[in-house]
């Protein structure tokens, strides 16, 4: 009994593979989980839902609304009652449906709203498998921070051999048990993760601001809930949810906000994380009209901004850890290190804007991770969610 008190969501798509989730059912059952089965309309022409409700003890559910009752299914209720997410098997159009937020259908708009971790056991042909559109949407799924359960090379449905096969239901329970049992080093810590960028009015249309998306913040801190964690993060403008029921976030615009909502946190929390692109200067003057275009050029004066990450320094116990960041596009080592003495940082997380692949916007990244002592160490190209467990697993090897 292994999944004893787990509350798993199975969906089930389109695939002749649909057989076996009768079979990947029951063994979830069978290891101790209360198992509520999603499938698609698809889904049902390859296995009835009077198997699966038998299976699980629970009506299936497939449509929004029930039959002329007024009746309906919440995806929200769903996806907050479960702990893990399996979409076994994964149809190249489910898979792509989610990787690009198609909810047209009741499995993705559960997908969609689930606060839990998902796994996703692709079925498909070789070719549709291998294809560019398929990898593609496979990579993006993995870096939203999904589990890919690869598929099995074998012989197909189509007759012909290759990989595309749905993994065997047994080696499915197996990955499933080790996610669920996945102990959570940092239970019961609190943490406070900066992320994005912030803008600096200059009248009421217009602003200073950077490239940042939030992408790297936003990952760590969904690694650091995803290891038991409580996350607080202090948000510039961004276009990103986060997805941990974990993880609260404070919005704020101004680098002064961010400031003042750092210091406020930080105080309670076990740690923290300055990943925002804060700006380094601010206009002296906001002005309350929108300045119109004139022959004359247009000077404005800049102030520095308060320093988060020094200001934390000054004020971190012995118990606290803190983490910086520093982007360089010159003398990046020499500068890197300058911060981390300076800010009293436990580390600094160092990345250029020379490596390609690297910095704003992308979904990658290339980190070095530079520690006081001279200690080093330097990182492969990434995507930012496999960046984030390099990060948060050091912070783990510190706080131990």
């Amino acid at each position: 009994m292994r999944l004893k008190g787990k509350n798993i969501i199975l969906g089930i798509t389109g695939s002749i593979a649909a057989y076996k989730a009768a079979v990947l059912l029951r063994l979830l059952v069978k290891e101790g989980a209360e198992v509520q089965v999603v499938i698609t309309p698809s889904g049902k022409e390859f296995i009835t839902p009077v198997t699966l409700s038998a299976l699980s003890g629970k009506p299936v559910i497939s449509e929004f609304f029930g039959a002329n009752d007024g009746s309906w299914n919440s995806h929200v209720d769903i996806g907050l009652w479960a702990d893990l997410m399996l979409v076994a098997p994964a149809t190249a159009t489910s898979i792509g449906k989610m990787a690009n937020g198609i909810a047209d259908n009741m499995l993705v708009t559960t997908y969609l709203s689930t606060k839990c971790p998902v796994m996703i056991a692709p079925a498909m042909d070789l070719d549709m498998f291998a294809h560019p559109s398929t990898q593609r949407n496979l990579s993006i799924l993995k870096d939203y921070g999904n589990t890919i359960v690869e598929p099995a090379s074998g012989e197909l449905a189509s007759g012909l051999e290759g990989k595309g096969r749905m993994e065997e239901p047994a080696n499915i329970v197996e990955e499933v048990v080790k996610l669920l049992s996945r102990k959570k080093k940092l239970l019961n810590k609190t943490f406070l993760v900066t992320a994005g960028p912030t803008y600096e009015k200059i009248d009421p249309v217009r602003f200073i601001g950077n490239f940042s998306s939030g992408k790297m913040g936003y990952a760590i801190a969904e690694e650091l809930a995803a290891e038991g964690a409580r996350v607080t993060v202090v948000s510039g403008p961004v276009n990103i949810k986060a997805q941990h029921r974990n993880i609260r976030v404070v919005p704020v615009e101004s680098a002064r906000e961010m400031y003042e909502a750092s210091i406020e946190a930080f105080s309670g929390c076990d740690g923290a994380v300055m990943c925002a692109a804060v700006a380094d200067f601010t206009p002296v003057d906001k002005l309350n009209e929108k300045t119109k275009r004139g022959k004359e050029n247009w000077s404005i004066e800049l102030q520095p901004t308060k320093d988060i990450a020094a200001e934390l320094g000054k004020r971190k116990t012995p118990q606290q850890l803190l983490v910086g960041f520093a982007l360089e596009t010159t003398n990046e080592e020499y500068n890197a290190e300058r911060k981390l003495q300076q800010k009293n940082l436990d580390f600094i997380v160092l990345n250029s804007l020379n490596d390609k692949g690297a910095g704003f916007g992308v979904d990658t990244n290339k980190i070095s991770i530079l520690e006081k002592g001279n200690k080093k160490q330097n990182f492969e190209l990434k995507s930012k969610q496999e960046v984030a467990r390099d990060i948060v697993a050091k912070m783990i090897e510190l706080k131990a």
